[in-house]
């Protein structure tokens, strides 16, 4: 039994971050289903802008109808037709979990994550565009994208909240869920609108590397991860979910999100060994994920109760994780408003070119 088997019996869902053509047409996304219970995917910006710069799509891009259509609009023609071939390909699954598993992910625009109204709009016009049952639009978590989260479940919008990164903004955006939830349940609506919540988890490490003694690198994210594995806890347990769960909803489950080791002097399967609990999600890239087939290991199940003695020794080590967890959230903002802006502009370009030979 490899590591990927042990996950996988211990409940927990193993998803793919990453989508490219390639994967599709070469059939190793299918593969990944056969050998390693791949059972869903998650993209971003950065994902796309990756690989939108090989070259891969070229030929899409100058095929592309003009109309007055902006590079926006190209992109997400693009990304559509390779999540809904993606979510085609999970359909088995998300039939045979009774929704639980089998989902893809596309992203609103980044430039919208600090714009309610915006992300509401488009989040539902990306859905009904994508026409697949089992996509999930991503919001970031930001002040500004929780009541967004909240409308679009009360909506009935499958939603990846994305860009969490402590219990604190975890709480915040379960919090939106069950208020969209709760509208549904005072409506007469069915509840069952799906939502898993991204915490991210490399990004700790990478963020305080320089400042923490020896002894403390590469522990900040999984000691995160595990509080927010309690705050996870605290909602599926509490008196509020529980009432709704009996009238139909469903649990927002727990994504692992940036589970890739930065620091090449660690273990490359460091984020997926020390995550490891049922009804949660770890999405890993192709790397991780064979990493862990080829030689991981499986140990201990998270603890209910977190890690608290572990963040303190980070406070007297002069982290504050609070305000790290805010900057954090921020600088991925703004990282994928970077990688969005520079795929546009490839595509932006590819098109001026296109056109000038037409």
């Amino acid at each position: 039994m490899t590591a990927i088997d042990d996950l996988h019996d211990r409940g927990q869902s193993i998803w793919l971050d990453n989508i490219t053509r390639d994967l599709l047409d070469s059939g190793q996304m299918q593969r990944y289903v056969e050998t390693h219970h791949l059972s869903g995917l998650t993209s971003n910006p950065s994902i796309f802008d990756a690989a939108i710069a090989t070259g891969a799509y070229d030929e899409a891009i100058a095929a592309a109808p003009r109309d007055g259509r902006s590079s926006e609009d190209v992109f997400f023609d693009l990304a559509i037709a390779d999540l809904r071939r993606a979510a085609d390909l999970f359909a088995p699954i998300h039939e045979r979990t009774d929704g639980v598993d089998g989902w893809v992910s596309l992203e609103v625009s980044p430039l919208l994550a600090y714009d309610t109204a915006s992300t509401v709009a488009e989040a539902k016009a990306l859905h009904e565009r994508a026409a697949r049952p089992n996509l999930f639009v991503k919001i970031p978590g930001t002040p500004e994208g929780l009541p967004a989260i909240e409308e679009c479940v009360a909506s009935g919008v499958p939603i990846n909240v994305t860009l969490l990164f402590d219990a604190a903004q975890y709480r915040a955006c379960a919090a939106a869920y069950l208020r969209g939830v709760e509208r549904r349940v005072a409506a007469g609506l069915n509840p069952a609108v799906d939502c898993v919540a991204s915490v991210f988890i490399s990004r700790w490490d990478v963020a305080v590397a320089a400042s923490v003694p020896a002894d403390l690198r590469n522990q900040l994210g999984l000691a995160v991860g595990r509080g927010a594995y309690r705050a996870y806890r605290d909602v599926m347990e509490s008196a509020r979910f529980q009432a709704l769960q009996n009238s139909g909803a469903r649990v927002q489950r727990l994504l692992w999100a940036s589970t890739k080791t930065k620091d090449p002097a660690a273990s490359d399967t460091l984020y997926v060994e020390g995550l490891v609990a049922p009804l949660t999600i770890n999405t890993m890239p192709d790397s991780t994920l064979e990493a862990v087939d080829d030689h991981g290991t499986v140990g201990e199940a998270l603890a209910r109760d977190g890690d608290d003695a572990l963040l303190a020794r980070f406070g007297d080590a002069g982290v504050d994780t609070a305000a790290l967890a805010t900057t954090l959230q921020r600088d991925g903002a703004a990282a994928f408003v970077a990688s969005w802006t520079d795929l546009l502009a490839r595509i932006d370009d590819q098109l001026t070119g296109a056109e000038g030979t037409r």
